[in-house]
């Protein structure tokens, strides 16, 4: 069976609809879903040991996330020149070294959002330039101390969390 969608509301990144699906078992049933362009999220590591951290106003959770820098892919855009374009927009950096750290689904259960992590190292200044809808503030972090601001429930923010155990885990091995 093929699958058909029923539009329900487009806006923005959000595209969500009703979709008639046939799982698996052979049961037919409505489903809501999401369907997100992708995203890239970036651990950019300074060689000062410190990481590019944002405070971002979140209105959905209606406080300020800390996160690491990151954004939706633009139609045609590749993950790598996702994030090389958020880093620049949301940190003002630019990267000469990048290494994929894999991929997050952030709510398989109602989206196909998918998110690639990235190391960014060997920084320089970059143009900054936020979207009209982007409340930040950027600071550098200790990169250890992420991991104590994490059990503090201080990084409460998914992709932020797992990029940065990642990249821990990278370093670790590449050491």
């Amino acid at each position: 069976m093929e699958t058909k969608r029923r539009p329900v509301l487009k806006l923005g990144v959000v595209d969500f609809g009703v979709e008639t699906a046939e799982l698996p078992s052979g049961v037919v049933v409505d489903l809501p879903v999401i369907r997100h362009p992708g995203a890239a999220a970036i651990v950019a590591l300074d060689g000062d040991g410190t990481i590019a951290m944002l405070s971002q106003w979140r209105h959905a959770v209606g406080a300020w996330m800390r996160e690491i820098p990151a954004g939706c892919r633009n139609a045609g855009e590749d993950y790598l020149g996702c994030a090389r374009r958020e880093l620049g927009e949301e940190a003002a950096l630019s990267a000469a070294r990048w290494d994929r750290l894999g991929s997050i689904v952030t709510i398989p259960s109602f989206c196909d959002e998918r998110i690639e992590l990235f190391l960014a190292r060997e920084l320089s200044p970059g143009a900054g330039k936020l979207d009209h809808d982007e409340v930040i503030k950027v600071s550098r972090v200790p990169f250890e101390e992420t991991f104590a601001m994490i059990e503090r429930g201080e990084i409460v923010d998914a992709k932020t969390i797992t990029a940065l155990y990642r990249a821990r885990d990278f370093l670790a091995r590449a050491s």
